[in-house]
C-alpha cells in the first residue's frame, strides 16, 4: 500500500514539474506589446502566439495519452484513479484553453497588421 502511495505521489509531482516553466520567456511580452506599431512588430506577435499555442495542445496531447495509461490501469491505482484521472483532465481543459486564448492573441495581432497596412 505505501507502495502505491509512493508512486502515485511521484506520478502527481512528475505532471506538475512538467508543467512549470523550464525558460525564462524568451520576450518581455508587455514591453514587445506596448511598441508594437509596424505590421512586422504584430506579425512577430502572432507568430510567437502561434508557437506557444502549438505547444500547449502538444502538451495536452501528451496529458491525453496519460489520461488513456490511467483509465486502462485504472485498478492498479487503487483509490487514487479517480484522482489522478481528473487531475490530468483538469491539465487537458487548462492547456486547451491557453491554446485557445494564445490562438485568439494571434488573430488579433493579425488584425492589428492588417488594419495598419
Amino acid at each position: 500500500m505505501k507502495i502505491c502511495k509512493v508512486s502515485v505521489i511521484l506520478i502527481v509531482l512528475a505532471s506538475l514539474t512538467s508543467c512549470a516553466h523550464m525558460h525564462p520567456h524568451p520576450m518581455d511580452m508587455t514591453q514587445a506589446i506596448q511598441n508594437a506599431k509596424t505590421p512586422a512588430d504584430h506579425e512577430a506577435l502572432a507568430k510567437h502566439y502561434e508557437a506557444t499555442a502549438r505547444e500547449m495542445q502538444s502538451k495536452a496531447q501528451e496529458y491525453k495519452k496519460l489520461l488513456e495509461k490511467y483509465d486502462a490501469n485504472a485498478p492498479h491505482y487503487g483509490r487514487q484513479a479517480q484522482n489522478l484521472q481528473s487531475h490530468t483532465e483538469a491539465l487537458i481543459h487548462l492547456h486547451e484553453q491557453a491554446a485557445k486564448a494564445n490562438m485568439d492573441m494571434a488573430d488579433s495581432h493579425r488584425k492589428m497588421a492588417a488594419e495598419i497596412k
